[in-house]
């Protein structure tokens, strides 16, 4: 019966369009299932324009539609409506990994084409979804539309008021790695996506895109008068997006919700990408690793060769040694490879990807792991010159894929519009690191990698949106402030909100490689650190495996500074990383997130709690789990004295008995975080002295 309304509804729908055709006002509206969200094209005296609303409050007021092109008409005014269509669509999707096994698609669409006098079109298409609304541009192939330059796309979001903001610079230095500001939206200036924003007490507002692909980055410019403009970052010619024939802009999303929780439910942006390409994905696994990375940042080790060189042989013995007896399945090692030496940053040219230090004997490093069923997790850093590295991308996963490297951690450490790129006449020009050109790099990483069944996990590189449905071995990204700034002195540090933004922004986007498990809060194994800190508790470290989630997830610290926490260390080693469901049960942007997660495959859950720099206490119904059993309740917490910046090492690790019935108290303490693990009583194993097994 339902179908059967949706059908007669876009019937109607599509007879009343038809009635718009071939004039230059038009009026067509796109409601989401739900009734809640609608999308509103207006075409007035020419001139496209949308407006969008939640439970009948405008949010998003007229804005501009449109697109210039080099050498033609701006395709922003004296359009007609030549042809409307519309579609729903409810169907349910799985993914092979992800915060969730199933996903379902439920949207209402509408396509609109516009056509000018000259006959040149433009197709624009809208969705709305329960969890936002979203549309995108399509040039069709055309007479006289072969090479086609954008030199600039119109499109606007003008916003209802002047809302609280929560964003990072763009088209600044250092990509996406800033600490995020909270501001009025007019104290912005160019800010990167997702922006989330509050706009009133139940209205939740995240301006993001989602497919991109062969496309530039989106920004978003403040204009002034509430007014945010798309700004794509430029090739170095100054064109924005070049084609030929066919081009489509990515999906300009708005994300919508009562709650910040129920912005991190929104599944919109998978939903707006296409299908899996790959067709067997059986290779593709989600885990945990280790590495030779955390000793660089904390100055015990060098990327460089010489004394205190990292990556050795014998020192990533060590490290496979201890990830075979816990049961992490990689080994990441960064500074393996000829290159590193002197500034590195300046001279990306001289990387080799298949040519190791002496000092690492990567043949023997990959037999001594594949005995031990653990794999080396391989590492390509560019320092931005792409072109180099791209002429050494076939020979390096082949490579990887004869020794049995299964993932690849990339990167492209370098600064503002810095990305080196040879043209086709040999002359070297800069790119920005969000622009055509390295959309286009990213993707032929991911597609070349899918070839050699390898997962790939990238840093400093494109912003997630939602390409992991389509390309699932692209595993996930960093693009933020992640983990390694804690390790670095001074003011560089992450605060202690800034997990608690991260799932309110970044994390809208997909899985970031934030790389949490620091037990040293102190930093005491690294070189010159007195009086330096992690900006967390031991347990929030704990809470951060299920808070931010990547389905590659690594133990950043040492292995010696686990063993000296094994209790601690035990929920490091229990979390999974793939997950039949996820709830958003509870935040507040910047002050605290508290979410639960299903293991994949198993009747476990997980429940991760996150503060800021304040202590709270949370009232936590256990009613996600299954009504009628027992669960074992597995909790890391915060010590009753634990502080980030106290006494920041005080924990507990203690258990209860819980069921859905259950209201939890969950304790956080300045900067702390709670960690559970719930286990139904009759899987958990109890030792002859009464003890439960973890």
């Amino acid at each position: 019966m339902k179908s059967r309304s949706l059908l007669l509804l876009a019937l109607l729908a599509s007879a009343s369009l038809a009635m718009a055709k071939e004039s230059a006002t038009a009026q067509l509206t796109v409601t989401s299932p739900d009734g809640k969200n609608a999308i509103e094209f207006s075409l007035e005296a020419g001139a496209p324009t949308y407006t969008v609303s939640r439970n009948g409050e405008t949010l998003i007021t007229p804005s501009r539609l449109g697109l210039e092109l080099k050498g033609h008409k701006p395709l922003t005014d004296g359009f007609v409506v030549a042809k409307t269509e519309t579609n729903s669509t409810d169907s349910v999707w799985e993914q092979p990994w992800g915060e969730a096994r199933e996903v379902r698609d439920h949207h209402n669409e509408l396509h609109v084409t516009l056509q000018q006098p000259d006959g040149l079109k433009l197709l624009v298409t809208f969705r709305a979804y329960d969890d936002g609304v979203a549309f995108r541009y399509e040039l069709p192939e055309q007479d006289g539309l072969d090479d086609v330059a954008i030199t600039n796309e119109v499109t606007e979001f003008v916003l209802a008021g002047d809302w609280p903001a929560w964003w990072i610079p763009a088209f600044a230095d250092n990509r996406y790695e800033y600490v995020y500001s909270h501001t009025p939206v007019s104290e912005t200036e160019v800010v990167h996506t997702p922006l989330t924003m509050q706009a009133g007490p139940q209205a939740f507002v995240s301006l993001h895109e989602a497919a991109l692909i062969d496309y530039s980055s989106m920004a978003l410019r403040n204009e002034g008068d509430q007014k945010l403009k798309a700004d794509l970052f430029p090739w170095s010619d100054g064109v924005l997006v070049k084609g030929k024939g066919s081009i489509r802009s990515p999906w300009r999303t708005i994300q919508l919700a009562d709650t910040p929780s129920g912005l991190a439910a929104s599944t919109m942006l998978l939903n707006l990408n296409e299908p899996s390409k790959i067709a067997e994905t059986s290779w593709i696994t989600p885990g945990k690793y280790v590495g030779v990375w955390w000793e660089m940042h904390v100055n015990r080790a060098t990327w460089g060769s010489g004394d205190r060189h990292g990556a050795t042989t014998d020192n990533v013995k060590r490290y496979i040694d201890f990830a075979a007896k816990n049961g992490f399945k990689g080994v990441l090692v960064e500074g393996w490879n000829v290159g590193w030496d002197g500034d590195w940053i300046q001279n990306g040219d001289k990387f080799s990807f298949t040519e190791p230090y002496p000092d690492f004997d990567i043949e023997e490093l990959a037999r001594y792991a594949a005995d031990r069923d653990v794999s080396l997790v391989g590492h390509h850093e560019t320092a931005g010159a792409v072109s180099h590295y791209e002429a050494q991308l076939e020979d390096a996963f082949d490579l990887y894929e004869r020794l049995g490297v299964k993932a690849v951690k990339t990167g492209y450490v370098m600064f503002g519009q810095g990305i080196r790129r040879i043209d086709e006449n040999g002359v070297e020009q800069k790119e920005w690191s969000h622009g055509q050109f390295m959309v286009r790099h990213h993707q032929k990483v991911i597609e070349s990698a899918a070839k050699h069944r390898i997962m790939v996990v990238a840093h400093e590189g494109i912003k997630d949106t939602g390409l992991r449905r389509t390309w699932p071995n692209a595993m996930s990204r960093e693009c933020a402030r992640g983990q390694e700034y804690n390790a670095w002195s001074g003011d560089s540090r992450n605060p202690p909100e800034h997990e608690s933004i991260l799932a309110y922004t970044r994390m809208l986007s997909g899985p970031m490689d934030y790389t949490p498990g620091v037990f040293d809060i102190t930093l005491s194994t690294g070189v010159d650190r007195q009086n330096d800190r992690i900006p967390s508790t031991l347990a929030k470290q704990l809470a951060l495996y299920v808070v931010l989630y990547a389905p590659l997830q690594m133990a950043c610290d040492f292995p010696e500074v686990y063993e000296q926490h094994p209790d601690a260390f035990q929920f490091i080693c229990d979390v999974p990383t793939d997950w039949e469901k996820t709830l958003a049960l509870d935040g507040m942007i910047g002050d605290y997130v508290v979410t639960a997660r299903k293991e994949r495959g198993a009747d476990n859950w997980c429940l991760g709690a996150i503060s800021d720099e304040e202590p709270r206490t949370l009232e936590v119904p256990l009613s996600f789990l299954d009504t009628g059993v027992a669960y074992e309740a597995q909790v890391y917490r915060d010590a009753d004295d634990a502080d980030w910046l106290k006494n920041p090492t005080a924990y507990v690790v203690e258990s209860l008995k819980v069921s859905a019935d259950t209201i939890l108290s969950v304790r956080l303490a300045p900067g702390g975080g709670q960690a559970i693990r719930f286990k139904p009583l009759d899987t958990v194993r109890v030792s002859a002295d009464g003890t439960t097994a973890k």
